[in-house]
């Protein structure tokens, strides 16, 4: 009796095993694999330091043409909108009067040489005089002093027909640089004025041009840090390029160099003057056209990487999310950078060798456990020949 209950507690046991190994082998089966996401592995390397900043046009020299005699405006000499070269005639203001100013300052000088001539004779003579006693020293000194008098006159007189042949001159308007000519701002029959400094034109030079930016203090102050901590480092040779993003979004095709950055700060804005040089050869950037610079301000040795897709960005702060050793899943603040095509430079919150999750993530949450891949980035399509480039090869 007894060997017969301990058969059937036995029995009841097994059976009870084998029901709980069935449930757990059809919770198995039922359970869902974990989600499978792509990665990148931290990886530094040396990446450019990209400071994108806007910019303004401005020619490289600007001369404002300006009357410098009175008169009546005779004729405009060139033709509005096009290149002139140094010396070249721009308006003719009527000069009638002013080569009348000039005979007058030539007969002037012409008097003044014949008295001083005659004074200097005056001299020669009562030199011999007064050694013989003839006439009184004092008779003689006043022929020296006539004959000084007379001397001052004539370099007077020089003096003023070199005014009026200068006078004269200003007749005829040029230009004092090479460059492209302005419209005019007089018409034939305008009187101009010397002293009012009548505009007449403007001629500024577009090849090179200069692109003027404005950078915060606090950015200054923050760069000054990381190339002392040695987080960033200066471009060989010291020169800073800075490459345009024009209007449209097209790149300008030729790079530039910054060649001023001012060792003050602007009281009113808190802001530091960059200046970089551009060549100009097409004459595709225009004085007062507003650009975006992209000035690569040094080198960081161990900068970071990661796809754009795999930063999430809110009002607070931007997040990442990492796959640790145990297939775990794990949020992390990181500092943003700026953003160079489609990858974002992180500053601060990854070390080398973690794995970032860049597509998937949307579908975990922390501490789920998932299946990682390698990302393979999509290939960008090739861009067509943009319309800017078209006409630069033309």
């Amino acid at each position: 009796m007894r060997q017969l209950l301990q058969n059937a507690v036995l029995i009841s046991a097994t059976a009870l095993l084998m029901a709980a190994c069935s449930d757990d082998e059809k919770a198995e089966q039922a359970a869902p694999p974990p989600p499978e996401v792509e990665v990148v592995t931290v990886d530094p390397k040396p990446i450019p330091n990209i400071i994108e900043l806007p910019g303004r046009v401005q020619a490289v020299r600007i001369a404002e043409i300006r009357a410098r005699v009175n008169g009546i405006i005779q004729e405009r000499l060139y033709e509005e909108g096009t290149d002139v070269e140094v010396g070249t005639p721009l308006f003719q203001i009527d000069p009638r009067e002013m080569r009348a100013n000039l005979k007058a300052a030539k007969a002037a000088l012409e008097r003044a040489e014949a008295t001083a001539l005659n004074a200097a004779q005056d001299v020669k003579r009562y030199k011999g005089l007064v050694a013989k006693q003839a006439i009184s020293q004092q008779e003689y000194d006043t022929a020296l002093a006539t004959l000084r008098t007379a001397k001052a006159d004539v370099s007077q007189a020089e003096a003023n027909v070199q005014s009026a042949e200068l006078e004269l001159e200003y007749t005829t308007v040029e230009s004092p640089i090479e460059g492209r000519a302005g419209r005019a701002q007089v018409t034939e029959g305008a009187l101009v004025s010397a002293s009012e400094g009548t505009l007449l034109t403007t001629v500024e030079k577009f090849d090179p041009v200069y692109v003027n930016f404005a950078q915060s203090s606090s950015d200054l102050l923050q760069i000054r840090a990381q190339l002392a901590s040695g987080a960033l480092e200066l471009p060989e040779g010291g020169r800073v390029e800075v490459k345009l993003i024009l209007e449209n979004g097209h790149e300008y095709p030729h790079p530039g160099y910054v060649n001023f950055y001012a060792m003050s700060i602007d009281e009113n804005t808190g802001t530091v003057a960059v200046r970089a040089e551009f060549p100009n050869p097409d004459r595709l950037l225009l004085p007062g056209q507003f650009v975006q610079g992209r000035i690569n301000a040094g080198i960081r040795p161990n900068g970071v990487l990661i796809p754009q897709r795999a930063v999430m960005v809110n009002d607070q702060a931007a997040r990442v999310l990492l796959v640790g050793e145990d297939d775990k899943v794990a949020s992390r603040e990181v500092e943003l950078g700026e953003l160079q095509g489609s990858e974002w430079v992180i500053r601060g919150g990854l070390e080398a060798g973690e794995v970032v999750i860049v597509e998937g993530g949307g579908s975990v949450r922390s501490g789920a456990a998932v299946r990682t891949t390698p990302y393979q980035a999509e290939e960008p399509p090739e861009a067509p020949e943009s319309s800017m480039a078209t006409e630069s090869s033309q």
